[in-house]
């Protein structure tokens, strides 16, 4: 009877957790762009460490160019990829053998060498996938591949005037799915159902910024604020946490850029661990970055007071932190890379990745107790980090990859520009 009773009770958490957004996730499983906690990092299983991409488990060629990091759920793959000037979102199972793949309308190109109609990532919450397409398409699909509902952000609300492709990922909390657009207009959180896709809140977000500060591509957050769910947005050079019920602005934090530098767009994740935000925000690609750690907590306006540390001297671009046991990794454009601890803003050890002249877009990847970094030139470094940095290998993959790597078991999950490959044990 206690046995029964308690396996009642997991199943119960283990819907709500699913209900909530936050993915009771198996091991294997990675329902999101960070995984399912958003550090980027994973404490199971053991990916491979050296491959020849001639001789993996699979490689299959997607149908058109796109830069999204697949998912993973319940043994299938989800990746959004264009195909005949359509966005599509693809299903395969663990041999590579495509399932279904679901179009939906015309494909909007990317325009940045390292850029698609489909950088956003697919988003599951257990009970369905949410996808998002530069094109403005915004949709919930089942499992089977069937479009449940889908609308266009662009139809209804104008097009980005970002200066590069979109990159923001669709975010899911208890009841809705979360998309912000940040950019020189009127910039905006929304909330939308995910059983209708109805628009339920619509928060303006518009801060002056200098130019190309306004310019915003991370993916926002869901974190505990205050012992209730919340949203934390990063952009226009603020930090916001957003309630959950209606999207009204309970806490924020600016200062980020008080030398009002302009082309300073936001483009890194932040990560959250131990109650701070470390921020990575300037130019780390033209030698000046910033680190910012931010206390949480709190409510109103807390530009002055919670701000717990800042460096200048490092930082990172494009590539999204990494949260792991306690510490922050970064991986620098150029391929600088610091284990640094969030309380203090200070670095255990620094070092860096083969100088090349191929910059670092894909965000980095903690699996096996090895950090695994894809170069754009498409070379995935590997790297052992206890106690120090050693590098371990660099597996050329031969063609670029701008999506970041994916874990599973003993497995790792590749997206180039042209194919997806699983490297590891058959």
């Amino acid at each position: 009877m206690i046995r029964c009773v308690s396996l009642a009770i997991a199943r119960v958490l283990v819907f709500e957790m699913i209900v909530a957004g936050s993915v009771a996730a198996e091991p294997g499983q990675w329902p999101r762009w960070r995984g399912p906690d958003d550090s980027g990092s994973t404490a199971t299983g053991n990916p491979p460490v050296r491959w020849n991409p001639e001789q993996v488990v699979w490689k299959r060629r997607l149908p058109g160019k796109g830069c999204s990091t697949p998912i993973l759920w319940n043994d299938r793959i989800y990746v959004t990829a264009p195909a005949d000037g359509r966005d599509a979102l693809l299903a395969l199972d663990p041999s590579g053998e495509r399932l279904w793949q679901t179009a939906f309308g015309s494909e909007n190109p990317g325009k940045h060498r390292n850029g698609s109609g489909c950088n956003p990532s697919p988003a599951t919450d257990g009970a369905g996938l949410f996808v998002y397409f530069k094109s403005g398409t915004l949709a919930a699909v089942a499992f089977d591949g069937k479009i449940r509902w889908q609308t266009n952000l662009v139809e209804r609300f104008g097009p980005d005037t970002l200066f590069w492709d979109h990159g923001t990922s669709p975010v899911l909390t208890e009841r809705f799915v979360i998309m912000t657009r940040m950019h020189k207009g009127e910039s905006w959180v929304a909330a939308f159902d995910k059983g209708t896709g109805e628009m339920v809140w619509k928060t303006p977000r518009n801060y002056e910024t200098p130019v190309e500060g306004d310019h915003g591509y991370a993916t926002p957050l869901v974190i505990q604020h205050e012992g209730s769910e919340a949203l934390m947005v990063w952009g226009a050079q603020h930090l916001t946490i957003h309630d959950l019920g209606d999207g009204r602005v309970v806490w924020t934090c600016g200062g980020f850029n008080p030398e009002g530098n302009e082309l300073w767009p936001s483009i890194a994740t932040p990560v959250v661990i131990d109650g701070m935000a470390v921020v990575a925000f300037g130019r780390n690609d033209r030698g000046n970055p910033r680190l910012h750690g931010i206390r949480l907590g709190g409510s109103g306006d807390v530009t002055a007071t919670h701000r717990a540390w800042l460096r200048t001297d490092i930082g990172t671009f494009v590539p999204s932190p990494v949260a792991y046991r306690g510490r922050v990794y970064l991986v620098g454009d150029q391929g600088r890379v610091a284990c640094i601890d969030p309380a203090t803003g200070r670095s255990d050890w620094e070092d860096a990745f083969p100088k090349g002249s191929a910059k670092f877009y894909a965000s980095p990847l903690i699996a096996g107790g090895r950090l695994h970094a894809p170069r754009e030139d498409g070379v995935v470094f590997v790297a052992e980090i206890h106690d120090g940095f050693r590098l371990v290998a660099n597996n050329a993959m031969g063609e670029s990859i701008i999506g970041s790597p994916v874990p599973s078991g003993d497995r790792l999950y590749l997206r180039g520009v042209d194919h997806l490959y699983c490297v590891g044990s058959r």
